[in-house]
């Protein structure tokens, strides 16, 4: 186990999607694993922690998110560019040694029978509140947060440090066609 893996407290599991990062989407069942990226995330609610999710009914994580009632949402940083881009851009319904060939290292914490991506910023798992007609409809998936984590060199105290973490650590927000962005510098307001 990474020795800077902190756990996060669930009151504030929504700030580690609050930034509104791209996030790596994952999930398993029956012995298959799967990662994806995912544009279209955010926080909910508070308590319980709630975070929302658009899956595609064309890609194998939303199946296994379906039949499992479990997903994982991690949040990706500038040292996984490459990652995040290429399991954004592969199916495991065409691909099937996909995670291999992007390089992806997957860990679980106790307890948890989710995926989890190796050197991502942070970590949610979250269960499935099944809500048939949005999902067929919107292809939104509602999650209750039941496990957080994050890397202590950029996310302590239940708040983000990106201006004091290296750069590898800012998070990414994605725009179309292989662009993104890096979180930038920080901009305080004094009188709060």
């Amino acid at each position: 186990m990474n020795e800077h893996i902190a756990p996060v407290a669930l009151d504030h599991a929504y700030r580690v999607l609050n930034h509104g990062p791209t996030v790596l989407v994952s999930a398993s069942h029956d012995g298959v694993d799967n990662v994806m990226a995912a544009a279209w995330s955010c926080a909910l609610d508070f308590s319980p922690p709630k975070v929302t999710l658009v899956l595609d009914k064309a890609t194998r994580t939303r199946a296994l998110v379906e039949e499992s009632g479990f997903f994982a949402l991690q949040v990706p940083n500038l040292g996984q560019l490459e990652l995040t881009y290429k399991v954004g851009t592969r199916s495991l319904n065409e691909v099937q040694d996909k995670l291999a060939q992007c390089d992806v290292e997957l860990f679980r914490m106790d307890g948890f029978d989710v995926p989890l991506v190796a050197g991502s910023s942070a970590w949610l798992i979250c269960k499935l509140i099944p809500e048939p007609h949005i999902q067929q409809t919107y292809d939104l998936f509602i999650g209750e947060v039941v496990g957080a984590w994050a890397d202590t060199r950029v996310f302590r105290d239940g708040h983000w440090q990106f201006e004091q973490a290296e750069d590898r650590w800012r998070s990414l927000h994605y725009i179309a066609g292989g662009h993104f962005y890096a979180i930038g510098e920080a901009a305080v307001v004094k009188d709060v």
